[in-house]
């Protein structure tokens, strides 16, 4: 298949509207010969005239299987109610092939590469998805949105498709359905033991330069200890990985959890290489000067979540990383046990030199990757209809997120309240049964996205007023599309890893001073030698086409 074309095909199906598409979807998983384009003989089980909003109830018992990520917080029940509901409402059986946390990308891949897979593979994170392409195994999900009214409705409504573009291969396609969000959801920042800071007559920072004078005060106070510690060290190729990600956004940067080798630079119009920049620079500048004066405890990228929350409790510090699940289920909780008089509350993200901004591009999460294999089955159409439902309307969303109204809540003028004797992460420590562990919903497999009314209503009072503040934030610009052909993609895949382990390795070796700050040009001419101008080339190359070809 030619580049040339695939989006202006795209917008003629969508211009065309939604009668008649299944005869013009063509391009199937490529191993399917020419029955792939015709979807006719697809409709076992379908329902006829499915539209967005509808409830999706299959023309006859069908199951599916579907790769099940087994948390150990909620492990997996066969007697959950999320799965009997489920059945009686869509008449689908979803067969779970059941993986634990911690091997889920291994196993993943394994079973993919040796055609074992699932039909359904949730809780993939772009761009995890490309490695899988080139061998046709799963299916350029694109191409079958035609048949996901309620994803595409949500996508136009929330004008959705810059972030779609993002994900698009040379093809013009995308290979993954992600999890759609209405508004930009922050996860992570840093929390403060409040009575502290009153007592020394302290306020919550606001930006970072704040922070580092509460730091620098609370080490006055207590010269013996480091005023914060941190976690998610463990389990991540970037150490503290969630610290990085939120005070790189405060530099305009992505880093932890959210590294990339790439970034766009908007004024220049091409892409350049993220840590090599002068936003990461003073980043790292930053922190090494926090550890440089024993205000960050330089075990926070070496240690156990364990390790730090004990000394957090242990009143060994008084700062640290959270989100909002961690502050009320884990500090909050054990700290108001362990020590008379604690408070604890985190804050909106610290604002740094890029001003009150977000990463762009977060308004899509993991998603859903098909088998190659769902489109030989004539009951493809209607596991389309049912992931669209499922995961993309209203009523899909909520079911997943909160149960059966009646049984497991009760909702009234859009606030939603557990029924008594049931917990949700913490909400009642007392309650007998947990809407996790008990009956199988709010899980990470088939829940995330949605309209900020339905995100917004499991908010506790600190979390709401966390989003509310970090909602007024402008989203940093979504880079463009700039999918590589599939020889491109080998040769970036052979240049992007050792380029991030330097990267990686270097962070820790400057913010720990094992590397002087002054050696940064060194290091920038190590990522020279290790093909840093060559992947730039590749990935401008590639940008600079698909405008060319799409417009």
């Amino acid at each position: 298949m030619k580049n040339a074309g695939q989006l202006s095909r795209r917008q003629i199906l969508a211009a065309a509207g939604f009668a008649g598409l299944a005869a013009l979807t063509g391009c199937g998983s490529g191993d399917d010969g020419g029955d792939s384009k015709d979807l006719s003989k697809k409709q076992n089980g379908a329902m006829k005239n499915y539209r967005a909003g509808q409830q999706f109830k299959a023309a006859k018992p069908l199951s599916f299987s579907v790769l099940h990520n087994n948390n150990p917080v909620y492990p997996l029940k066969g007697g959950w109610l999320f799965w009997k509901e489920l059945t009686r409402r869509t008449g689908i059986t979803l067969k779970p092939l059941d993986v634990p946390l911690a091997d889920y990308e291994k196993k993943r891949s394994v079973l993919i590469g040796a055609g074992d897979a699932p039909f359904l593979i949730p809780k993939t994170y772009h761009p995890s998805e490309v490695a899988f392409v080139s061998s046709g195994a799963i299916l350029p999900v694109s191409e079958y949105v035609h048949l996901m009214p309620n994803f595409q409705d949500k996508v136009k409504k929330w004008k959705l498709e810059p972030e779609l573009d993002s994900i698009r291969q040379s093809d013009g396609k995308y290979y993954l359905l992600p999890g759609l969000h209405e508004k930009v959801k922050s996860g992570y920042s840093l929390s403060f033991r409040t009575d502290v800071l009153d007592r020394h007559g302290l306020t919550l920072p606001e930006t970072w330069d704040e922070v580092y004078d509460v730091l620098k005060a609370l080490k006055q106070e207590y010269p013996a200890k480091y005023p914060w510690t941190d976690r998610w060290s463990t389990n991540t190729p970037f150490p503290c990985g969630a610290l990085f990600s939120y005070l790189g956004q405060a530099y305009g940067v992505r880093a932890g959890w959210t590294y990339d080798n790439l970034a766009f630079d908007t004024e220049a119009g091409k892409f350049v290489f993220n840590g090599a920049t002068d936003g990461y620079r003073q980043m790292l500048e930053y922190l090494r000067k926090l550890v440089a004066e024993k205000l960050l405890d330089p075990e926070s990228f070496t240690q156990q979540d364990d390790q730090a929350v004990q000394k957090l409790l242990a009143e060994k510090s008084y700062v640290i990383s959270a989100n909002p699940q961690e502050l009320v289920q884990n500090y909050r909780y054990n700290l108001e046990k362990q020590v008379k008089g604690a408070k604890i509350e985190m804050i909106p993200v610290p604002l740094g030199p890029a001003g009150a901004v977000v990463l762009g591009g977060t308004r899509l999460e993991n998603g859903v990757m098909v088998s190659s294999k769902a489109l030989k089955s004539d009951t493809f159409v209607a596991m389309m209809q049912f992931v669209d439902w499922l995961w993309y309307s209203d009523e899909g969303q909520k079911f997943c997120k909160w149960g059966v109204e009646g049984e497991t809540y009760t909702e009234s003028g859009g606030t939603y309240r557990l029924e008594p004797g049931i917990s949700l992460m913490g909400s009642d420590p007392d309650a007998p049964k947990d809407l996790q562990k008990d009956f199988g919903f709010f899980n990470g497999v088939f829940t995330y996205g949605g309209s900020w009314a339905l995100v917004s209503s499991s908010f506790s009072p600190d979390e709401k007023k966390f989003q509310d503040a970090m909602a007024q934030r402008t989203q940093l610009p979504i880079a463009p599309a700039h999918p590589l052909q599939s020889v491109e993609q080998e040769q970036a895949t052979l240049w992007d890893t050792p380029l991030k382990d330097h990267v990686i390795q270097n962070t820790l070796k400057f913010v720990l001073g094992k590397r002087p700050m002054t050696e940064w040009d060194a290091y920038v001419a190590e990522l020279k030698a290790k093909n840093m101008q060559q992947l730039l080339d590749l990935h401008n190359k590639a940008y600079e086409r698909y405008q060319k070809e799409n417009g």
